[in-house]
């Protein structure tokens, strides 16, 4: 019988690369009419395989698969651990909400205590900092790099009451580490670095989402690797943190035994926490309010693939984005374009670099263009034109998200102090009003660059 079930197994994983190598025929690009997506999912038949051999194995909630993705990515990017979640946002949420456990004594976050963060970019960065009972405070975005202006950092410290920095790399950029990681050292602060847009990012030669104390990601199909859906916290260095991220993530249970493993602590029945009992069962203890947010395994196992293929994904990302400079270059009359971090220029050679700064290469989430006030167009006008040539482009997100209704009715509701501003938002402002982004992934080959390249030209009659 067990040779007829390895049989089967090789029969049905064979004709699964069988049936994806005959329905992936590409099919002929027709400018204007084929749609050239900002970004999308990159795969083969590796990820379909693997999504099946897990789905055969029928072990549906996180298990083998997830415990060794989780091990493979963390090595990849050097932290002490890497926990898997179902998105980037709920990554968020709770990396956030682990810095308010108890169990990090006087350091928790604590109801009213506040959070620095940039004002433009993804909602779901600053949310869970409002859902977890603390207070945003925005400072705002240089438009060229997209990322925070570290120089306001100070005017929005509060001792006693600011208690970390969360904030995201804007579009695969790093923002300015340097300064923060100094920033937040000296005042004692929490960092949580918004990893999601920015997989295989380099500051100075390390990988962004090392750097602070935790780290997000996200595995939504327009980001660097996918598994559907699809998240993770990583754990830099303090290993307390693992034990909160995980509690929070599953349920708030005290217990750590991985899942269809009991008793890893040899002290199932001995605990006494709480009011409860003394030897009440472990794995029913529970020290904090959570959430039940693991992907499935088979997702762990199509992301494990796409692991392997992540290095050459980061490299077309980069050569799209050095293409798009290169064909739009001649624009820069009526288009800023992003700079990385510490870059003080780009030419026909490449990026110009600040003296002392780090070097920045950023694993570009998108390509990222502003209009200048003498362009003869509006960016509505530039995105519809995209829009007509079937070219996919996005604001920056949420855009400036104090204007969105969201914050507007919470600031109503808490007559001003559900959140804080400091300074003008004139940068978060513009990003707002003028800016657009292209794709970078690796699905464009070169017939679709230019084709974007030669349309936005024709935009502006060049």
């Amino acid at each position: 019988m067990s040779d007829r079930i390895a049989q089967l197994r090789r029969e049905i994983l064979e004709r699964t690369r069988e049936l994806i190598s005959l329905r992936e025929v590409p099919k002929p690009f027709v400018p204007g009419q084929t749609v050239v997506p900002y970004a999308g999912r990159v795969f083969d038949a590796d990820e379909v395989e693997a999504g099946v051999a897990s789905m055969l194995d029928f072990w549906l909630t996180l298990g083998p698969e997830g415990q060794a993705f989780e091990k493979e990515l963390a090595s990849l990017l050097g932290v002490s651990r890497t926990i898997l979640v179902n998105s980037g946002s709920s990554a968020n949420l709770v990396a956030m909400a682990a810095l308010t456990s108890h169990k990090l004594g006087e350091r928790r976050i604590l109801p009213g205590d506040e959070v620095i963060t940039v004002a433009a970019g993804f909602p779901t960065t600053v949310a869970p900092i409002i859902q977890c009972g603390a207070v945003p405070v925005f400072i705002d975005n240089d438009p060229i790099t997209g990322n925070a202006r570290v120089d306001r950092l100070e005017a929005a410290y509060i001792p006693g009451r600011t208690k970390a920095v969360m904030m995201a790399h804007t579009l695969g950029n790093p923002f300015d580490l340097d300064e923060v990681v100094r920033f937040c050292e000296e005042k004692g602060l929490w960092l949580i670095e918004d990893n999601c847009d920015s997989l295989g990012s380099l500051y100075g030669g390390r990988y962004t989402g090392t750097f602070g104390d935790l780290a997000t990601q996200s595995f939504y199909p327009p980001h660097h690797l996918t598994l559907g859906e699809g998240g993770a916290v990583h754990v830099v260095r303090e290993p307390l943190l693992k034990v909160v991220v995980e509690s929070i993530r599953d349920w708030g249970r005290d217990c750590w035994c991985p899942s269809g493993q009991d008793n890893t602590c040899k002290r199932r029945f001995e605990w006494q926490l709480g009011e409860l009992p003394q030897g009440y069962d472990h794995k029913y203890i529970y020290s904090h309010l959570g959430y039940n947010l693991k992907p499935l395994d088979p997702q762990a196992a199509i992301g494990r693939q796409q692991l392997k293929k992540l290095p050459g994904f980061i490299q077309a990302r980069i050569n799209n984005w050095d293409y798009l400079r290169t064909g739009l270059a001649d624009l820069e009359d009526v288009l800023d374009f992003t700079l990385p971090t510490h870059a003080s220029g780009w030419g026909a050679s490449g990026f110009h670099w600040s003296q002392g700064k780090p070097e920045v290469v950023p694993s570009w989430f998108g390509f990222m263009m502003l209009l200048k006030p003498n362009a003869s167009i509006t960016r509505t006008g530039l995105a519809q034109a995209l829009d007509d040539a079937k070219i996919g482009n996005r604001m920056l997100f949420g855009g400036n998200l104090v204007r969105q209704p969201a914050f507007v009715q919470l600031n109503k509701d808490t007559k001003g102090t559900g959140f804080r501003v400091v300074g003008g938002l004139k940068g978060a402002d513009r990003i707002m009003n003028d800016s657009l982004f292209i794709g970078t992934y690796p699905g464009l080959d070169q017939e679709k660059l230019d084709f974007m390249v030669k349309t936005i030209r024709k935009v502006f009659h060049r």
